[in-house]
């Protein structure tokens, strides 16, 4: 794998375009593929095993490093005499410059005299590993399979990313690099495997119901569905608060998805929320929303993947007898309509979280929610098991890699809302998602 794949080739390249000089500047990238190959690194002080990169706790994050803690960092490196890691008592992330693709981190956690408990996500606050408890002077080793990409479409043109979003607070979705956040009691990172990983993947395209949220408490489903698959599968989710089906259309983000595609990739849809305060002529459910949705439909089957769609989730709209109210009209039925009428697999969320939220009941209800409709945490973590229910009753060549831990999931009897524990992430923000 190579650490500086996307590194301007311009700025390297001579202004001689001689043979003599083309050929050196191949032979020069050439070397600096084979050199940059091998990534692994340990985080012990002490002896490094033959093969891996040291880090130290001081090595910030650098395009010409290629790796590096991200600034504000504050770990300590404990060295056990044969064997060592890094720790903190608050967050931190660590960074790795990678080229656009799916892979596979290898973990090694623990602490060689001593416990710890960590968890790990991965990018935009994506739920990889939650509460990996390693025992007294015991390692653990996990692996992951991560998503990467950038905003360029390989067939043309890029994304167009909302600003100043996009490019800011949720810059780490679009870079070229992997960022890791280790989290819990008492994080241990001893040591770190990365391999392309040539898997199936799970493409999500939405709103801000959808979406990885950059920043506490706001959370969305597709940031914890990860928690819910083994290695073997890659989710990107490149849904964007506030988008309709429209403007993800137009935004170029079906195109960019479509770029990287393969036979056997899924695409997840789930769009409604702004979609139903469009006006106009020709705007509506079954006119303009439905022929939208089926250019997605269209577009992930022309690649030979297999398109799942979803209903939109329910705002927090109880009424007084603890029932939902339904705030979405009539475009929940347009996309079962076109489910039915495409032989498309279904996953009716609307209809799951309306049982979730009765469940829940009207006086912890509020557990589950930031605002009307964007969910924290525990309510993103339970509607991430109700679209892993549906992949279960849809019979989906995902339920294979469902984790070893996943237990039978009911809405109408959710988990309690303590005994769910996602460590928060150290960024926080007041300011609402686009979109409502």
């Amino acid at each position: 794998m190579q650490l500086h794949r996307r590194t301007n080739a311009k700025q390297y390249a001579p202004k001689t375009t001689g043979l003599f000089f083309a050929l050196v500047f191949a032979l020069l990238v050439s070397w600096r593929f084979c050199a940059a190959s091998d990534l692994k690194f340990s985080f012990a002080p002490g002896e490094v095993p033959r093969g891996f990169v040291r880090v130290l706790p001081s090595e910030i994050y650098g395009k010409e490093r290629g790796y590096g803690f991200e600034p504000g960092a504050d770990v300590v490196a404990v060295d056990r005499g044969d064997g060592g890691f890094v720790t903190s008592d608050r967050p931190f992330y660590f960074s790795v410059a990678l080229p656009e693709g799916n892979c596979n981190v290898m973990l090694t956690l623990g602490d060689p005299a001593g416990e710890s408990t960590t968890t790990v996500k991965a990018e935009l606050r994506r739920l990889m590993l939650q509460n990996v408890h390693s025992d007294f002077g015991k390692l653990v080793t996990r692996t992951i399979t991560v998503n990467i990409r950038t905003p360029a479409i390989s067939t043309g043109g890029e994304v167009h990313l909302k600003a100043p979003r996009e490019a800011t607070t949720e810059i780490w979705a679009w870079d070229d690099k992997l960022t890791l956040e280790f989290n819990g009691s008492r994080p241990c990172l001893d040591a770190m495997e990365i391999t392309p990983a040539d898997v199936p993947t799970m493409y999500i395209l939405g709103d801000s119901t959808v979406c990885d949220q950059p920043e506490e408490p706001w959370n969305s489903w597709g940031q914890m569905i990860t928690r819910f698959f083994k290695p073997g599968v890659a989710v990107s989710n490149q849904a964007e608060s506030g988008e309709t089906a429209d403007s993800s259309l137009r935004a170029h983000r079906l195109d960019k998805v479509l770029s990287t595609m393969r036979s056997g990739d899924y695409l997840f849809i789930e769009f409604g929320h702004n979609d139903m305060k469009e006006k106009g002529p020709g705007i509506g459910a079954f006119t303009s929303y439905k022929t939208n949705l089926k250019q997605f439909v269209d577009g992930a089957r022309a690649k030979g993947a297999i398109p799942v769609l979803l209903t939109s989730i329910n705002r927090k709209t109880m009424d007084a007898t603890g029932h939902i109210r339904n705030s979405l009209g009539d475009y929940p039925a347009a996309v079962r309509e076109l489910a039915a009428e495409d032989n498309v697999p279904l996953i009716d969320l609307n209809r799951l979280t309306k049982t979730l939220y009765e469940a829940i009941g009207p006086k912890n209800l509020s557990e589950a929610f930031v605002d009307g409709t964007h969910q924290d945490a525990y309510g993103s973590y339970e509607i991430a098991k109700c679209v892993i229910l549906g992949i279960q009753q849809d019979k989906l060549g995902l339920t294979k890699f469902i984790v070893d831990d996943w237990k039978p999931f009911d809405p109408a009897h959710p988990d309690p809302f303590d005994s769910v524990h996602i460590p928060p992430s150290p960024k926080w923000s007041k300011i609402k998602p686009r979109g409502s």
